[in-house]
């Protein structure tokens, strides 16, 4: 069985195409700068086309009917969707609700959704959540102290994001541990550009550091991460700024870039600090110091933990930022939490995720031919 898996964002298209039960890797792409400016391929609908003419022309597969399923990853899902579902009319309906809460994100997600839907109209897709995985999160942990009446209205609470990543390092930390999941109190660091921490308990999300959207929690490469929204609005009335201006500065000028004054990207930042770069040192100081703090609020939260994971290109690749963290929390804890570095796939989760879901019907309709 061969899944494909799409990660539709808004100007590129990234896909995976893997053969199950093996869960190997057969083939692997990326589609950019879709709908800009003097770009050949002028929508998604067109780059769907051309990453499977690309899928073919690599020989992954020799025709179409290879492929059994396609899952997408959509990066809001409300409080709809829990889990995975199969793309239905319902679906996509609720998908297209949920573009308010992800602007950026949904519109592309579904995009890449409706173009699969026209070239591979009889092949079952299935959509995997960002927001899935953290609807165990209890109320008590996504409410915001709002008056309650814009819950009901707007269902303004905390969603969470980076789910398929938490999902997958949980999946492997308990691999690497010998234990199951049920049995593991887990703190999993997925740090990036866009970073989060959630609290894992017996492999269900109890809290996280995103929120309504991802702009809430850690300091980001680009993102303020947690701030006094008092002194958003003292910021608004002394620049004279819009909304939707402090919703660029917050989102896009803040973070790593807004306070180094240099770069978004964790390597320039390395090399700046090594140069004795003052503001660069800060930005560093400042990221670890907020990562520290949230990882002791969820040891509290967990009462202890079994394991510390780390994941995401900065995650993954910065050992020296993982050992700085990592002292602190051994003066914590001792001996008793691990300290991992887990290399994330969410692709391979959506995969799974896929394959799941949909290795039933075509397990009986084999048996049927």
């Amino acid at each position: 069985m061969k899944i494909l898996v799409i990660n539709s964002g808004s100007s590129s298209i990234k896909y995976k195409l893997y053969e199950y039960p093996k869960n190997r890797l057969i083939d692997k792409g990326l589609i950019e700068n879709v709908g800009e400016k003097d770009s050949l391929v002028k929508n998604h609908a067109q780059g769907v086309k051309v990453l499977i003419e690309n899928i073919v022309i690599s020989g992954a597969i020799s025709d179409l009917s290879e492929i059994s399923a396609i899952g997408h990853r959509v990066v809001h899902g409300g409080e709809d969707f829990a889990a995975p579902k199969i793309v239905d009319q319902s679906v996509i309906d609720k998908i297209k609700l949920c573009a308010n809460l992800a602007p950026l994100h949904n519109p592309a997600n579904l995009a890449g959704i409706e173009g699969c839907r026209k070239i591979l109209p009889k092949v079952s897709q299935v959509v995997v959540f960002d927001t899935a995985f953290h609807q165990t999160i209890s109320k008590k942990a996504y409410m915001y102290a709002l008056p309650y009446k814009y819950y009901q209205k707007y269902k303004i609470r905390k969603y969470g994001f980076h789910g398929t990543s938490h999902q997958f390092v949980s999946k492997q930390a308990s691999n690497y541990l010998g234990k199951p999941l049920s049995k593991l109190k887990l703190i999993i660091c997925h740090l990036g550009n866009g970073c989060s921490i959630t609290a894992v308990n017996k492999g269900k999300s109890v809290d996280t550091s995103m929120g309504f959207t991802p702009l809430e929690g850690l300091m980001m490469g680009t993102r303020s991460g947690n701030i006094d929204i008092a002194a958003v609005f003292h910021v608004m009335e002394k620049e004279n700024l819009s909304i939707q201006e402090m919703a660029e500065i917050l989102n896009k000028k803040s973070g790593f870039l807004g306070v180094s004054k240099i770069s978004n990207d964790f390597r320039v930042i390395i090399k700046a600090v090594k140069e004795e770069d003052k503001l660069a040192k800060l930005a560093l100081d400042m990221f670890i110091y907020r990562i520290k703090k949230y990882i002791g609020a969820y040891l509290f939260i967990l009462g202890g933990a079994d394991a510390v994971c780390f994941t995401g290109g900065v995650g993954e690749n910065n050992s020296g930022l993982v050992n700085k963290i990592k002292i602190d929390i051994l003066k914590i804890t001792g001996d008793k939490t691990k300290v991992l570095v887990i290399p994330t796939d969410e692709e391979l989760m959506i995969g799974n995720l896929t394959y799941n879901l949909v290795k039933r019907g075509y397990k009986s309709n084999k048996e049927k031919k």
